[in-house]
């Protein structure tokens, strides 16, 4: 069960919205535990068109940081990208109840009383497709992923397939934990366990080579440090127990 840290001023959270490129912006969230290791969080936002919102991995949301999101315009779509990250899904659709909210394969399954609109994958292809690749990576029993391209920026954008946690923000015993794991600071990638659940790795391959095909140059990571150098050949080594 993933709790969230109580944050311990409303600018911990709020009107932070940093540019990351061309119609694109990530706010960090509080950090937040799952199975009592603390995560730290981010969100994504992308303007798909002036006035026109699409937010990716939404966090628990805060008045200021809501009314800094409204002034970029209208969120018309939100997006949950694996069947974990579900905390901020219904207060963004509680805010604007018009928005279409589009969830990865198995996320209504673990949260049948969410507010979903659409399974990314099973339903039409969504409005935003045409300027928001998509790919469901596929081979793993636990994790449902889906990871996205947005062209105007080339980014690339993941949430646990690959974690990059700042030393910086974490005491010894999790920077000790979190090398062991695999996902700390510039060497992370994919974390241990995570690798070990996927059982189809010619489905895993196949995913990261499409996700490869993409042209991107810069990646937003949920957790941790975001990548603006050297993006593919610091995702290609990520990948690396894939490719193999």
């Amino acid at each position: 069960m993933i709790q969230a840290a109580k944050p311990k001023k409303e600018t911990d959270q709020s009107a932070l919205l940093q540019r990351f490129g061309e119609r694109i912006w990530i706010c960090d969230g509080p950090r937040v535990r799952m199975m009592t290791i603390p995560f730290e969080t981010r969100m994504t936002i992308v303007e798909l068109e002036p006035g026109v919102l699409w937010v990716h991995s939404p966090i628990e949301p805060t008045p200021n940081l809501q009314d800094a999101v409204d002034s970029l315009g209208a969120v018309k779509f939100i997006v949950a990208p694996n069947k974990i990250h579900s905390l901020g899904v219904e207060p963004w659709k509680k805010r604007h109840p018009a928005a279409e909210v589009w969830v990865s394969p198995q996320f209504r399954k673990r949260h049948p009383d969410a507010p979903v609109d659409h399974v990314i994958g099973a339903d039409a292809p969504p409005a935003w497709s045409s300027q928001i690749d998509y790919l469901c990576f596929g081979g793993n029993i636990f994790l449902d992923e889906v990871v996205f391209f947005h062209h105007n920026s080339r980014t690339l954008i993941v949430t646990d397939l690959i974690q990059r946690h700042d030393p910086a923000k974490e005491t010894f015993f999790w920077r000790f934990g979190k090398r062991l794991a695999g996902v700390l600071g510039d060497k992370g990638g994919t974390a241990i366990d995570l690798r070990s659940a996927f059982r189809d790795r010619a489905a895993a391959r196949a995913s990261a080579e499409k996700l490869l095909r993409w042209n991107f140059d810069r990646v937003v990571i949920a957790h941790g440090k975001c990548i603006t150098e050297n993006a593919r050949s610091t995702v290609e080594k990520a990948f690396d127990w894939a490719l193999r």
